[in-house]
C-alpha cells in the first residue's frame, strides 16, 4: 500500500509527474477561487439573516465594532494556520487540523484539538439538517399565509423534510473528498449571495416604505424591549454569534490539504499553498464581512429593536411570497453543500484510521468502478458506502429527536471557537516563528487569546440560558407551527 505521508522534496514533484503531487496523491488543481468558494460555503450560512437580531441586542456602536473586529481576528488567525500546513523542518504535509497541532505542539493539545474539532463538525452537520428543514417548512408556511392570510394558523411537518435532506446527503457523501466538491461549493456560494441579497433587498424595501422599527445606539432598551437580565444574556449570546459566524478554522487545513497543490517553481502563476490559502481567506472573509454588515445593519434599520431571529423563516416579511420561497430554497440548497464541507473531514478521519488498521482488507481499501445512468462512471468503496450512510442516518435521526439542537450548537460554538480559531493558531505561530516571551509581539498575541477566551465564556453562559429556555418549551416530535 502506497504511503501518503512523505517529506517535501522538490525533486519528488518532478518524479511524480503531471498527474500526482509530491505525496503520491492525485494532482490537486484547486485555485484561489475554489478555495474561496469552500470558505464562503463554510462561513456564510443562513445565520447571516439573523445578524439583524444580534445588532439589535448590542446596538449600532457595539454591534458594528464587533462585526469588523472579529472579521479581522478570524482572518489574522487563519493566516497563521495556513502557514502551519507543512511540518517544521521536514515540510511534510499535514492532512488535518490534528496533524498540524501534533507537528507543532504535541501532547494533550492534540486530543483537545480532536475533541473540539470533530465535536464541532458533528454538531454542525446535525444543526444544518434542522436548519434546512426549517427553511423548507417556511416555504410551505409562506404559501399558506399567502392563501389564507397572515394571521392563519399554518402547520407544516418538518420530519419528512429532514428525511429527504438525509437521503440527498447519503448520495452526496459518496463523493470521495474536498477536491471533488468544488462544483458544490461554487453552487452554494451563488445560493449564499442570492438569499443574502434577497434579505438585503427586502430590508431596503421596508426602509423605503417608511415602516421601520425604533433603533438605538445601545440596542434593545431595558424595561421597554427586554428585562435587565435578558439584555445581559442576549448581549452575550449576540457577541458570541457574531464571533462564531466567521469561524472556518475547523475545516481550513482540510481544504488546503485536499485542493491545493505544491508550488511549481517553473510556473510564476503557481504560488505556494499557504499564500494561495491566505488570498482565499482574505477573499472569503472580505466577502462575508460585506454581506454581514449589509444584512445586519440594514436589517436592524428596517426592524429596529424588534428584529426577528431570521428575516425569512421567522417571517419578518410575508410578501412577495414567491420571493420568500425562492430565498428559502436557496438556503436549503446552500446547506446541502455546506453539510458536505463539514462532514468530509469526519469521513476522512475515520477512513484513514481504518486504512491504517486494516490495510489488507478489500472491504476497506478496494475501489470498484460502476456506470450510473446520467452520472457516468463512479468509484465505489464499501467502507465509504456503509460508514458514510450510517453517519448521515444517525445525524438525521438526532436532528429529528432534538429539533432544538441549534441551541446546543450555539453552546458548542462557544466552547470550540476559542481553541480552534484563536488558541491553537496563535500557539503554533509562536512556536513556528520562535517568538520570544515577554516581547511586545508575544504580549499582544497572548492578550488576543485572553480576550477571545473571555468572549467565548460569556457567550457560553448566554447560550446555556437560551438552551434552558428551549428545553422548557420542547415537545417531542411536534410540528413547527
Amino acid at each position: 500500500m502506497k504511503s501518503f505521508h512523505t517529506e517535501y522534496n522538490p525533486s519528488a514533484v518532478e518524479a511524480a509527474g503531471n498527474n500526482f503531487d509530491d505525496d503520491g496523491r492525485e494532482k490537486r488543481t484547486g485555485t484561489v477561487m475554489t478555495a474561496s468558494a469552500h470558505i464562503i460555503t463554510a462561513v456564510i450560512g443562513s445565520g447571516v439573516l439573523s445578524l439583524a437580531w444580534a445588532i439589535a441586542q448590542l446596538g449600532w456602536v457595539a454591534g458594528t465594532v464587533i462585526l469588523v473586529t472579529f472579521a479581522v481576528i478570524n482572518y489574522f488567525t487563519s493566516t497563521m494556520l495556513a502557514d502551519c500546513y507543512r511540518s517544521p523542518d521536514t515540510g511534510i504535509r499535514n492532512y488535518n487540523y490534528m496533524d498540524v497541532v501534533r507537528a507543532y505542539l504535541g501532547g494533550w493539545k492534540v486530543k483537545l484539538c480532536g475533541l473540539a474539532q470533530y465535536g464541532s463538525l458533528v454538531g454542525i452537520t446535525i444543526g444544518y439538517t434542522i436548519t434546512a428543514s426549517i427553511s423548507l417548512v417556511a416555504i410551505g408556511k409562506a404559501n399558506c399565509f399567502h392563501e389564507k392570510g397572515h394571521g392563519a394558523k399554518c402547520s407544516v411537518s418538518n420530519y419528512p423534510l429532514m428525511a429527504a435532506f438525509g437521503i440527498i446527503q447519503i448520495v452526496l457523501s459518496q463523493i470521495h473528498n474536498f477536491h471533488k466538491l468544488s462544483f458544490l461549493s461554487i453552487i452554494a456560494t451563488v445560493m449564499s449571495f442570492s438569499y443574502a441579497s434577497i434579505g438585503i433587498g427586502l430590508a431596503l424595501a421596508a426602509l423605503a416604505s417608511g415602516k421601520v422599527g425604533k433603533t438605538d445606539l445601545t440596542g434593545t432598551v431595558v424595561g421597554v424591549d427586554v428585562t435587565a437580565s435578558d439584555k445581559i444574556w442576549r448581549s452575550f449570546q449576540a457577541a458570541g454569534d457574531i464571533a462564531f459566524s466567521y469561524a472556518f478554522s475547523v475545516v481550513l487545513v482540510e481544504i488546503q490539504a485536499c485542493i491545493l497543490s505544491i508550488r511549481d517553481d517553473t510556473l510564476r502563476s503557481s504560488p505556494p499553498e499557504n499564500k494561495v490559502m491566505k488570498n482565499a481567506s482574505l477573499a472569503g472573509v472580505s466577502t462575508t464581512t460585506s454581506f454581514y454588515i449589509l444584512c445586519g445593519c440594514i436589517g436592524y434599520a428596517a426592524f429596529g429593536n424588534q428584529a426577528p431571529g431570521d428575516f425569512l423563516t421567522d417571517f419578518g416579511f410575508y410578501e412577495p411570497y414567491w420571493l420568500i420561497d425562492f430565498a428559502n430554497a436557496c438556503i436549503a440548497v446552500h446547506l446541502i453543500a455546506a453539510y458536505q464541507v463539514f462532514a468530509q473531514p469526519i469521513f476522512q478521519f475515520f477512513e484513514k484510521k481504518c486504512n491504517k488498521a486494516w490495510p489488507e482488507s478489500n472491504f476497506i481499501t478496494k475501489e470498484y468502478s460502476i456506470n450510473i445512468p446520467l452520472l457516468g462512471k463512479c468509484r465505489i468503496n464499501f467502507l465509504r458506502l456503509v460508514w458514510r450512510t450510517t453517519y448521515v442516518t444517525l445525524t438525521t435521526v438526532v436532528a429529528m429527536i432534538f429539533p432544538f439542537f441549534n441551541a446546543i450548537l450555539g453552546l458548542i460554538g462557544a466552547l470550540t471557537f476559542w481553541p480552534l480559531t484563536v488558541y491553537f493558531p496563535v500557539e503554533m505561530h509562536i512556536s513556528q516563528k520562535k517568538v520570544k516571551k515577554y516581547t511586545m509581539r508575544w504580549i499582544g498575541l497572548k492578550l488576543l487569546v485572553l480576550v477571545c477566551l473571555i468572549v467565548s465564556l460569556l457567550a457560553a453562559v448566554g447560550s446555556i440560558v437560551g438552551l434552558i429556555n428551549s428545553v422548557k418549551a420542547y415537545k417531542p416530535f411536534h410540528n413547527l407551527d
